[in-house]
């Protein structure tokens, strides 16, 4: 069974309000509250392509398999590459133990490293106002 899990990858980012960075992003309350509680079983593709922009990811990165109890599957399926994989994401206290050559490695890495830069904009919505006199409709901005 596929399903989407968004809480490690928002960890790894270092997100601490997800649920407000996914209606700055135009998802609507209902939405933002089932991606982040694992409670969504579908999603529009410009959801999920919305999702990987702003998170700077695939989906793969937020799509996990786990096999039905009455399935099998042989171990070189390309599904078992989706399972869940238990990895330490919380960065800040793994890096607190790495040595002093590798922390420089990683520094440079990190200095070199040309970010993504995510825009999201809001739509304006006109509405239609309607004319008294005329009886007609116009649109406004």
């Amino acid at each position: 069974m596929l399903t989407f899990n968004l809480k490690p990858i928002f960890a790894a980012r270092g997100i601490e309000r997800p649920y407000s960075l996914l209606l700055k992003a135009g998802f609507t309350k209902n939405v933002a509250h089932k991606l982040l509680n694992d409670e969504f079983a579908t999603m529009r593709l410009s959801q999920l392509d919305k999702v990987c922009t702003i998170l700077n990811c695939t989906p793969n990165d937020l799509i996990f398999w786990t096999p039905n109890n009455n399935e099998t599957i042989p171990k070189n399926h390309p599904l078992r590459s989706l399972k869940e994989h238990e990895v330490d994401l919380d960065w800040q206290d793994t890096i607190k133990t790495v040595p002093l050559d590798q922390l420089k490695q990683i520094i440079s890495i990190i200095k070199n490293h040309k970010p993504t830069v995510v825009k999201t904009s809001i739509r304006k919505r006109t509405l239609p106002v309607r004319n008294k006199k005329k009886k007609t409709f116009a649109r406004t901005n």
